[in-house]
């Protein structure tokens, strides 16, 4: 979910700002994914590298997260959205991690949609821990960079990749269906050659 801060400061605000603004952006993914037929969502909230930031900024960034989590948890659950917290907690206030918990265990039978949210995330750390994810099948960049910044370095390898240069609050739900349909518009050969021309929108990534 790249571009936050930058969206801000283009618009003369706040960084912070730009964070309140993608929260919004986040609910607009998670109502839109299950439509068009994603069954994983992994939203990249914060890396590992992202402590390097003033700590004003790191501390808005951690509170925005808490608020949130209390604030969507049981509209989650309602709608069959299951909320998974994926990245070290060790380093998260207790609070945080509190609040993480009873999310995790509020939302644990949701079955329309798993929501993977990456808080404190390092790819190279993660395989270091053996801990490895489902395959991505399509990797969605917002804010202009072309890189993968150490997420998912494993699961990606045959992820499809597109990257935009608007900011993430400034993507909406018509950009994630075009961008779905442009992954679908795709052959995917693993190597070999496709079979029936089968494609799968499964698992995807959102920085």
């Amino acid at each position: 979910m790249d571009g936050n801060g930058r969206w801000a400061q283009q618009r003369g605000l706040p960084r912070v700002m730009g964070h309140r603004a993608g929260a919004a952006g986040v609910r607009r993914a998670v109502e839109t994914a299950p439509e068009l037929g994603v069954d994983i969502l992994t939203l990249f909230a914060f890396s590992s590298d992202n402590w390097k930031r003033p700590a004003e900024e790191v501390s808005a960034l951690m509170a925005l997260f808490e608020e949130h989590l209390a604030r969507e948890a049981e509209e989650c659950a309602s709608n069959g959205v299951r909320i998974e917290v994926i990245g070290r907690k060790d380093r998260l206030s207790p609070a945080l991690v509190a609040a993480i918990q009873e999310t995790e265990a509020l939302t644990r039978q949701g079955a329309r949609l798993k929501l993977r949210i990456a808080v404190d995330y390092s790819a190279r750390e993660a395989i270091r821990r053996g801990e490895i994810g489902p395959d991505l099948d399509l990797l969605i960049r917002t804010g202009g960079e072309q890189r993968l910044s150490d997420f998912l370095l494993w699961e990606s390898a045959y992820a499809e990749l597109v990257f935009l240069r608007m900011m993430w609050p400034e993507f909406k739900a018509a950009d994630f269906a075009s961008a779905v349909e442009h992954y679908h518009n795709r052959e995917r050969r693993f190597g070999a050659i496709p079979v029936n021309g089968h494609r799968s929108t499964r698992e995807l990534w959102l920085d």
